[in-house]
């Protein structure tokens, strides 16, 4: 089994997506036009992503245990550091969609090959600070707002 680094690894921001009902499938992102897809570079961290389920709790008196049930999914905060690229259209889309209160496409090609479709809210663009010699980083937050899709 081979192991990939996550290096050569590329984040795309598409067009504006509402959320929906359902869980999404691979062609509910297929509709975007590949040239709607926008890479933002500069991706120095990569944040996590994924279905996590809440833990419901009943303390049951009769069996003086607790027992445990899955409740709702949430796929988390994904925070990620960009290097700052001025002019960078990537990272130009993301500060606008994080202006907005609107859900957007994500996209994820990752160095394996595996490429994963996502639907969010852009939420912050903070710069990070740091040494004298540290990179100028910008921590762009994206709340995700769906599952996590597996492309073909």
């Amino acid at each position: 089994m081979a192991l990939f680094a996550v290096a050569d690894s590329k984040i795309f921001i598409g067009p504006q997506k509402d959320d929906q009902a359902t869980d999404f499938v691979a062609a509910d992102f297929a509709s975007i036009d590949p040239e709607d897809w926008v890479e933002i570079d500069g991706w120095e961290t990569c944040g996590q992503i994924g279905d996590n389920a809440a833990v419901i709790t009943t303390a049951l008196i009769n069996r003086g245990r607790d027992v445990k049930q899955k409740g709702t999914k949430n796929a988390g905060s994904m925070q990620n550091n960009f290097a700052v690229i001025p002019g960078d259209a990537g990272q130009t889309a993301f500060i606008a969609a994080a202006a907005t209160n609107q859900n957007y496409a994500f996209k994820i090609e990752w160095s394996s090959g595996v490429k994963n479709a996502f639907v969010g809210l852009a939420m912050t663009n903070q710069r990070q600070g740091g040494q004298a010699n540290t990179v100028d980083l910008s921590q762009m937050t994206i709340e995700v707002n769906s599952n996590v899709v597996t492309l073909p």
